[in-house]
């Protein structure tokens, strides 16, 4: 990933895989140790494995690491595109690199990161994967100079922080992010926020298990949908298109239902400033995107949400992960749909919204 792409004077500090002492493999970067959590890569293993340990990159199905291996096995799902999240290392949105002790050498990663996707993951099957970089996060115009730089290469969406100010960078409240929200906008590029990039989850009490923050993933989606929506980021940047992800969709009609009672009762009062063009629930629906892997109860409302704004997500490597089964369980969920709505769901929305058309 990093051999040959940074500067020769950050050569020698680049990230590395090492051995640990357990027999175990981790991520060596700036002194620090970062080894992969064994629920973060599970498909094909016998659940009675499944655990929190440590484990090595030859015990994980090798499709969440090789390109060619992802590709197969998103044929054995009925998978023809796929847009991949980084993870671990990189963290969901570049976080670490932008947390690097030597800024200019967290830079250099970023950029090495990004050159690594779009020339071996995505460049091996640019039918079937679709490209997405992650941002520098300690400065928004480079960032937005990356944004414009990565377009022309051919990058159709950036990882973002959920809760940006959460992990130690100023908040989308102030006017700090523009340039690269601006960006985003002019290239079309999908700003993609995943949960658990914010490293907010919504548990009170500190003995609480991680079963507690896991069935609080959408709270975390609507939580962050709130945030960026109360920022007038929609209003200042019509044209962006947000996409939530792993958050799911069944807090989405609850959340409208909230926004439209305070715009029939509460506006004067609380959001006098709104533009009076579109209201906050409009905003919603025009600039935010959701994906679902499990919410077979809410599917009843997607006309409510917007059909043309749901999309599956696969979770591939994860315990929550549908794979194998995406298939059986699309049909399970979708069962009642008509023909254009599965069609919608199942790929022409995010074939659109990331414009990768499908033969």
């Amino acid at each position: 990933m990093f051999e040959g792409r940074l500067p020769a004077k950050f050569q020698e500090q680049a990230p590395r895989i090492v051995p640990t002492g357990d027999g175990g493999e981790a991520w060596s970067y700036e002194g620090e140790l970062f080894p992969n959590v064994g629920l973060n890569a599970v498909v094909g293993r016998p659940r009675e494995e499944w655990n929190f340990e440590p484990t090595r990159f030859d015990e994980m199905r090798k499709g969440a690491w090789d390109p060619h291996a992802r590709v197969a096995d998103m044929d054995i799902a009925g998978i023809d595109a796929s847009l991949c999240f980084p993870s671990l290392l990189a963290g969901f949105a570049g976080t670490k690199f932008a947390r690097s002790k030597d800024q200019e050498l967290g830079l250099a990663c970023v950029r090495a990161w990004n050159d690594w996707h779009i020339e071996e993951w995505t460049g091996a099957y640019p039918d079937r994967l679709i490209p997405l970089q992650i941002s520098w996060l300690g400065d928004p115009s480079i960032a937005a100079d990356e944004v414009r730089r990565n377009a022309e290469r051919g990058f159709k969406a950036l990882s973002f922080p959920e809760s940006v100010a959460n992990v130690g960078f100023p908040s989308i409240h102030t006017e700090h992010w523009d340039p690269l929200f601006r960006a985003c906008e002019e290239t079309g590029t999908v700003l993609c926020l995943h949960t658990g990039t914010g490293e907010w989850h919504a548990t009170f009490s500190p003995e609480a298990p991680i079963q507690q923050a896991t069935s609080l993933f959408p709270v975390c989606g609507l939580a962050a949908a709130a945030d960026f929506l109360w920022s007038r980021i929609p209003l200042r940047f019509p044209e962006l298109k947000i996409a939530l992800s792993e958050g799911g969709i069944g807090w989405v009609p609850m959340f409208l239902d909230r926004l439209e009672y305070m715009e029939k009762y509460e506006m004067g009062s609380v959001g006098a400033d709104w533009d009076v063009d579109i209201k906050p629930s409009e905003a919603m629906q025009r600039n935010f995107w959701f994906c679902t892997i499990d919410d077979p109860s809410t599917i009843g409302l997607r006309e409510r949400i917007g059909i043309d704004h749901i999309m599956i997500e696969v979770d591939y490597p994860h315990a929550s992960s549908t794979w194998p089964d995406t298939q059986d369980f699309i049909d399970r969920t979708m069962a009642g749909l008509s023909a254009e709505e599965i069609e919608k769901i199942t790929w022409r929305n995010a074939s659109e919204l990331f414009r990768h058309p499908l033969p």
